[in-house]
């Protein structure tokens, strides 16, 4: 993997309205450390990661600085980016703040910053996937059966050996994804992922099967889990 360099977007920019927490979920503390910040430290770790950039809410940037970069001592924090209105917007934010420091082949992984149980062997996967399509997708196979509702009634049940989860990182040489939120911006199109906007303009995906453990937190049930999840890796150890 010579000849580029490899980046991480950590957008972490919400609300956490579902957590019912009194600070954002991003600070809340996972096994003594903040969320975001066991996030971070698995790309600050990994040799394969130049540099972070992180997206968070205007008002928070002091905070976010002193409380989890500087107090972790986080080096490879480059730059702390504005949020934006929806997601999309943030990570456009983080984009455009990378854009003149970065080569257009060079891979950003995009990733959610309240997701810290990804693992370094999913960050070089998705990396090399990244490298040789149009973008690379951690997801995970759907264990439950779906169902396509309307009005409350069921109108189609998919074959679930089709189905998969989509998760974080997301990865992308820099000017395949810069150029997909531009014009996703441009048209007003708002996607539910980022590949999204690169598959709507016809660039191939590439599935990186992922982990089950590699949850969002969202929820205080999220929170129960990967504390459970943390506990058993130290007992594993």
């Amino acid at each position: 993997m010579n000849g580029f360099k490899a980046f991480a977007l950590i957008p972490a920019a919400g609300m956490g309205k579902r957590m019912g927490a009194s600070i954002n979920k991003q600070y809340l503390q996972l096994d003594g450390l903040p969320i975001v910040a066991r996030t971070i430290s698995v790309f600050e770790q990994s040799p394969l990661i130049e540099a972070i950039y992180l997206v968070i809410p205007a008002d928070e940037i002091p905070y976010c600085r002193e409380h989890v970069v500087e107090a972790c001592g986080f080096r490879k924090v480059v730059q702390i980016v504005s949020g934006g209105r929806e997601r999309q917007n943030s990570v456009m934010n983080g984009l455009n703040a990378m854009r003149h420091l970065i080569a257009d082949d060079d891979v950003v992984l995009i990733h959610d910053g309240v997701r810290p149980l990804i693992t370094p062997e999913l960050l070089r996967e998705s990396i090399e996937a990244a490298r040789e399509n149009d973008g690379a997708l951690v997801a995970v196979p759907a264990k439950d059966t779906i169902k396509t509702v309307r009005d409350g009634l069921v109108i189609d049940t998919p074959l679930r050996e089709m189905l998969w989860q989509a998760q974080t990182p997301q990865s992308f040489r820099f000017g395949t994804i810069y150029d997909a939120h531009r014009i996703a911006e441009q048209e007003g199109f708002t996607g539910t992922d980022d590949a999204s906007l690169v598959e709507r303009r016809g660039g191939s995906v590439r599935v990186v099967r992922g982990d089950y453990k590699n949850i969002k937190i969202t929820t205080p049930e999220d929170l129960i889990l990967a504390e459970a999840f943390l506990a058993g890796q130290r007992k594993a150890v």
